[in-house]
């Protein structure tokens, strides 16, 4: 990967230990880091261990696990996905999600780019968009997700809950498949039926949770 890689919310940078040369992920950006907090108490295969949070000011720095291997993104320009190959990868990508939803938190930014295999294993990364569901909020206090893959109540309309991830991993299934938003082309058979219950746009008609998801993939 790039030794530093900016965005418009902050950077990622590729650090080593100056005596063990082992290598972590350095990410600055401003805005709320309570999930990051949260998620130095749990580890799972799915995430990245998170090894120190610190803030001042407005900015967040947060220590993590490199991960190494190559983003679904990359993966995605050379090729798409059989079907049990997209199955596996998203069954992994709601093992993350079930943690994430288990502590409240919703990731909000479900993409390829967010993804990366680790040989056989999928790592879900980023939550610099993650928030807690409150449940006394109308709607999002501030629009954060990426246009293709956020739910449509993501933009304004009511407060993002779990059912706004499941709405990406349908997204995202398509696109493993087809390489296209479904919008302009919908998977066929039975992916397809999954990815249009997920990618609802009632909230209310998508899956439960990941878990409901995982069993009808």
């Amino acid at each position: 990967m790039q030794t530093r890689k900016e965005s418009a919310r902050g950077s990622v940078q590729l650090i080593r230990h100056k005596a063990t040369g082992q290598p972590f992920i350095l990410r600055r950006f401003t805005g709320n880091s309570e999930v990051y907090q949260r998620l130095l108490d749990y580890t799972c295969p799915n995430l990245p261990t998170i090894f120190e949070v610190a803030r001042k000011g407005d900015e967040n720095l947060v220590l993590e696990e490199y991960i190494r291997g190559d983003t679904l993104d990359f993966l995605l320009r050379g090729s798409l996905f059989y079907q049990e190959e997209t199955k596996r990868v998203v069954r992994q990508v709601c093992q993350a999600l079930w943690v994430l939803h288990s502590i409240g938190a919703v990731h909000r930014d479900v993409k390829p780019e967010n993804i990366i295999l680790r040989g056989d294993q999928a790592v879900l990364i980023d939550f610099d968009a993650a928030r807690f569901h409150k449940l006394e909020a109308e709607n999002d206090t501030q629009i954060l997700g990426t246009t293709g893959f956020a739910a449509p109540e993501q933009y304004g309309l009511s407060q993002s809950d779990l059912r706004a991830d499941i709405y990406a991993v349908g997204i995202l299934i398509n696109v493993m498949l087809t390489g296209e938003h479904p919008s302009r082309r919908l998977v066929e058979g039975r992916m397809g039926r999954v990815v249009d219950r997920c990618t609802h746009v009632n909230p209310q008609r998508r899956y439960k949770n990941v878990l409901r998801l995982m069993e009808a993939l």
